[in-house]
């Protein structure tokens, strides 16, 4: 496809592809929301229910069975096709929901978020499968840049609606505002997208792969808790399990992930290396940047919240700016130049922690943002036109997982690496700033390998034969 053919911001959200545009949006949107809301309506919940010390597992759950859910799409979609995928996972994410919102104890709300997960999993990543199916290659990266604002916005919204509704009405009405908004989803599939083709022919079902992922998601989230010593385990056993799933899928007729995945000898593969890896980098601030502020500036939650937030606000607006960038010359460098932006900001970060420079960490947090909003669009587009049209489901329907999976995974690292370093006892603001120096070390030093996955993608990519999307 020609350098020079520019996709316009009106085009997306004009009569040809407004309502697929809003598909996307709300399948987006339904994940992001509900991987938000919590922190503000299961308190309330938790008041009423009793459990508080399952809390924190409504949220590990959701996002360990949305990871199973988003391994899992691109078999739904050749099963079940398109069309019949999106409605019948809606149904899944819609069934938990509802079995949330009715709980007589925190027992029915934990299956009722494990079910939501799964369900929503697979309905993000089928969101993200079907953008090279309707939407030429010149309109992608406008489509990534909505995302990322509607990911923006849940981070905001998220909370803040469910906790207008916690409060005005119940916790169970942030459960059922889903509702509405699963129907009107469901609506417009059945308008809007076509079936699709579907594979009648099984090679049974890959159970084991998924356990297998599950299993060793779970092993992450549990190590996010432990003591560092069983956490480092952990770790160490879910690494094998994760390796052998994707040894175990290259080796399977039915294929969950396409035959390259996480292969450095190929442009897919190392670009889902550089979208994991990212990620694991950012958590350090993601998970304990808020925390941080309140311990040694003083700052409520409400204002160190905002301060995390600004993150968010890169990332958005850089997305949308660089979509406009034509020349695939200039996206290679973003690509590049995503990690490398991460990494200063990381630096930036600590720094201004170091020397109590609000302005300083302000500006680092930005430029995290925009390290992940400059590149991460880019490296999807790219990643998905180096893949055969055969594999591109399973391509394009992991790109959401993997990103999951590298928070998750990022988020247990952040935390085996603090408090090996004595953060949870530290008492005074000398020994927190000491505590958090192997963090930002770590965090650091995965941001620079996700810049080498980017070398080698943007390398690999340039001597692969780009695939045609939908026609323009």
């Amino acid at each position: 496809m020609s350098e020079t053919v520019e996709g316009r911001w009106a085009e997306i959200f004009g009569p040809r592809y407004l309502a697929v545009t809003t598909i996307l949006a709300l399948g987006v949107s339904l994940f992001a929301f509900n991987a938000f809301f919590t922190s503000a309506a299961l308190p309330s919940a938790v008041q009423e229910l009793g459990g508080i010390e399952v809390i924190s597992w409504a949220t590990t759950l959701y996002l360990v069975f949305a990871i199973v859910g988003g391994a899992a799409a691109a078999l739904f979609k050749r099963r079940l096709g398109s069309r019949g995928s999106l409605l019948g996972l809606a149904g899944v994410f819609l069934v938990g929901t509802l079995i949330a919102a009715t709980a007589g104890d925190m027992s029915q709300v934990l299956v009722g978020r494990a079910i939501q997960g799964f369900g929503e999993g697979v309905v993000a990543a089928l969101c993200f499968a079907l953008i090279p199916e309707l939407f030429p290659s010149r309109l992608v990266p406008k489509v990534f840049g909505m995302q990322a604002m509607v990911w923006a916005i849940a981070a905001f919204g998220g909370p803040a609606g469910a906790g207008a509704l916690t409060e005005l009405i119940s916790w169970r009405a942030a459960f059922l505002v889903n509702v509405p908004l699963v129907l009107i989803f469901g609506t417009m599939v059945l308008l809007v997208v076509p079936q699709g083709e579907r594979v009648t022919q099984s090679s049974g079902f890959p159970g084991l792969r998924l356990v297998t992922i599950g299993g060793g998601t779970m092993l992450v989230a549990l190590a996010a808790i432990a003591p560092p010593m069983q956490a480092g385990l952990l770790l160490a056993v879910a690494a094998v399990a994760l390796i052998m799933a994707v040894w175990l899928d290259r080796r399977s007729i039915e294929r969950l992930m396409p035959p390259d995945a996480f292969s450095l000898r190929s442009a897919v593969g190392s670009g889902l290396w550089m979208f994991l890896l990212m990620p694991i980098a950012g958590a350090a601030t993601g998970v304990y940047l808020v925390l941080l502020l309140q311990q040694l500036w003083g700052y409520g939650p409400t204002q160190a919240a905002i301060i995390g937030a600004v993150m968010a606000i890169g990332w958005s607006l850089s997305s949308v700016t660089v979509a406009n960038v034509r020349r695939r010359s200039t996206r290679r460098i973003l690509i590049r130049l995503g990690p490398v932006l991460l990494a200063l900001g990381l630096v930036g970060v600590f720094a201004g922690l170091q020397l109590t420079q609000p302005v300083i960490l302000i500006v680092a947090q930005l430029a995290i943002g925009m390290g992940f909003g400059i590149s991460n669009g880019y490296t999807m587009l790219t990643i998905m036109e180096a893949s055969s049209d055969a594999e591109r489901d399973r391509t394009s329907a992991l790109l959401p997982t993997t990103q999951s999976a590298g928070n998750a995974l990022g988020a247990a690292l952040a935390g085996v690496a603090a408090n090996a370093a004595g953060y949870a006892q530290a008492t005074d603001n000398a020994a927190i700033l000491l505590a958090i120096v192997p963090l930002f070390v770590v965090a650091v030093v995965f941001a620079g390998l996700a810049f080498l996955a980017a070398l080698r993608m943007v390398h690999l990519a340039k001597s692969t034969p780009i695939a045609a999307f939908a026609s323009e």
